[in-house]
C-alpha cells in the first residue's frame, strides 16, 4: 500500500460511498435477529417460507449485480446507483406494509434485485488512484463490518419501540439518505471505467469456479453464510418458546456479546497477521463456529450458555468474514481480481438464500435442533477441506 496520502476527493469518494454501502447493509440486516418471530404472525407463514423470505434477497442479489455493473459501465454510475437503491427503497415499503408472508418474500426479493454494491465499488475504483485503491477498499470493507455489526445490535434494541414492520419502513428511509449522500457528496469521475482489480467479468466466472483454491474459499463463504441464515431462522424462536425471553429484551442479549465479540475479532485479527498464523485461526474460527451451534444445540434453555455461544458465533462469523475477501483477493491474479471477487460475491449471497430455505425446511421438519445439527455438519464439512487450504502469502518480512 502506497505511503502517499490520498487526496481530499479520494478521501470523499470513500467515505461518501462507504456510507452508502453501510445504510443499505444496515437496512437489509436490522430485521434478521428478529425476523422469524415477526413472520409467523403473518398470513400463509410456514417455515420454509419464512426461510425464503429472509433468503430471497440473496439470490436475486447474486443474480442482480453482474448486470448492474455491466450496466453502469454504459450509462454512468449514479443514475444505476439511484436506480438501485429506489427498487431497495420500494421494496423495503412492500415488506413494511405486507400483511403476509407472500408480500414479504416479494419486498425482500426488491431489496435483493437493488443490488448496488458491485457498481459502488467500481464507482470508488474510478474516483481513486490505482496506488490508493487498496487503501480505499480496505475503508469500504471496513465499512461494511461496521454497519454489519450495528445492525444486529439496533434492529433488537430498536423493537423495544418499533413493530419490526416499521424497521423495514427505517430501512427505505436509510436508502433515501443514501441517495442525498449519493448526488450531495460522492464526486462526479471523469468517465466509468472497466477495472480488472475490482469490477467481474463474465467471461472469466467458470475458471475462477474450477480453480481449486479459490473453490475452497467460494465454498467457505457460501457455507458461512448458510450458516448465519440457518441459525437466525432458528434462534429467534428458541429464545422466545425455550427460554421464555421477551422480544423486547433481546438487544440485551444481543448487544453485550455483540460488543465483546468485535473486541476479540479485533485482538485475533491483529494477533494473526502478526505472527502470520492466519490459517490456524482460520481454522480456529471454523471450529469454534461449530461449538457455538453445539451450545444452541445442548443447553437451550440456559441464558448464559445462549449468551456464550452467541458470542463464539459472532466472534468465528467476523473472524471468517474478514479473512476470506482478503484471501481471495491475495490468491486471484491481479488482472482478473474483480472477477474472483464476483465469484466470491456470488456464492455469499447463494449461501444466504440456501441457508435461508434450507433452515426453514428444517425447522419445519426438526424443530430449532434440526438447524443446529445442519449448521455443526456444515462447519465440520467446511473444516475438512479447509484443513488443505494454502496459508497466505507474505510478499514483504515482518521487522
Amino acid at each position: 500500500m502506497s505511503l502517499e496520502r490520498m487526496t481530499s476527493t479520494e478521501r470523499q469518494a470513500a467515505s461518501s460511498l462507504s456510507a452508502i454501502m453501510a445504510l443499505r447493509m444496515i437496512g437489509l440486516f436490522m430485521v434478521v435477529p428478529v425476523f422469524s418471530i415477526y413472520a409467523r404472525q403473518l398470513k400463509g407463514a410456514t417455515p420454509t417460507l419464512i426461510g425464503l423470505a429472509l433468503g430471497i434477497y440473496g439470490l436475486t442479489q447474486a443474480l442482480c449485480q453482474i448486470p448492474f455493473g455491466a450496466l453502469s459501465d454504459r450509462v454512468g454510475r449514479k443514475p444505476i446507483i439511484f436506480v438501485g437503491l429506489c427498487i431497495f427503497a420500494i421494496g423495503s415499503v412492500v415488506a413494511a406494509s405486507a400483511d403476509s408472508i407472500v408480500l414479504v418474500i416479494v419486498g425482500r426479493a426488491l431489496q435483493g434485485i437493488g443490488a448496488v454494491g458491485s457498481t459502488v465499488l467500481a464507482m470508488l475504483a474510478d474516483l481513486t488512484r490505482e496506488e490508493q485503491r487498496t487503501k480505499a477498499m480496505a475503508i469500504a470493507g471496513i465499512s461494511i463490518g461496521l454497519s454489519f455489526s450495528l445492525a444486529m445490535m439496533i434492529g433488537p434494541l430498536l423493537s423495544q419501540w418499533l413493530a419490526v414492520n416499521k424497521l423495514f419502513y427505517l430501512a427505505s428511509c436509510f436508502s433515501l439518505v443514501a441517495i442525498i449522500i449519493l448526488y450531495k457528496f460522492v464526486p462526479n469521475p471523469a468517465a466509468p471505467t472497466w477495472h480488472p482489480d475490482t469490477e467481474p467479468q463474465l467471461s472469466t466466472f467458470l475458471s475462477f469456479l474450477c480453480q481449486p483454491e479459490l473453490a475452497r474459499l467460494n465454498s467457505g463463504i457460501f457455507i458461512l453464510h448458510a450458516i448465519f441464515t440457518a441459525s437466525f431462522i432458528a434462534l429467534p424462536i428458541s429464545l422466545q418458546q425455550v427460554t421464555g425471553l421477551a422480544v423486547t429484551h433481546y438487544w440485551l442479549l444481543y448487544l453485550p456479546t455483540l460488543l465483546l465479540a468485535c473486541i476479540l475479532t479485533l485482538f485475533f485479527i491483529r494477533s494473526a497477521e502478526k505472527n502470520r498464523q492466519i490459517k490456524s485461526y482460520f481454522l480456529a474460527s471454523i471450529v469454534t463456529l461449530a461449538i457455538a451451534e453445539c451450545l444452541f444445540w445442548v443447553a437451550p434453555i440456559h441464558l448464559l450458555v445462549i449468551a456464550l455461544g452467541l458470542c463464539l458465533f459472532f466472534t468465528g462469523f467476523s473472524i471468517l468474514e474478514a479473512f476470506l475477501p482478503s484471501l481471495v483477493s491475495r490468491t486471484a491474479p491481479p488482472a482478473k481480481k474483480g472477477s474472483a471477487l464476483g465469484v466470491y460475491s456470488c456464492a455469499q449471497f447463494l449461501g444466504i438464500f440456501s441457508g435461508g430455505v434450507l433452515g426453514g425446511w428444517i425447522y419445519g421438519q426438526f424443530h430449532s435442533a434440526g438447524v443446529y445439527i445442519f449448521c455443526i455438519v456444515l462447519a465440520l464439512l467446511w473444516l475438512t477441506f479447509a484443513l488443505f487450504m494454502q496459508p497466505p502469502y507474505y510478499r514483504f518480512h515482518s521487522s
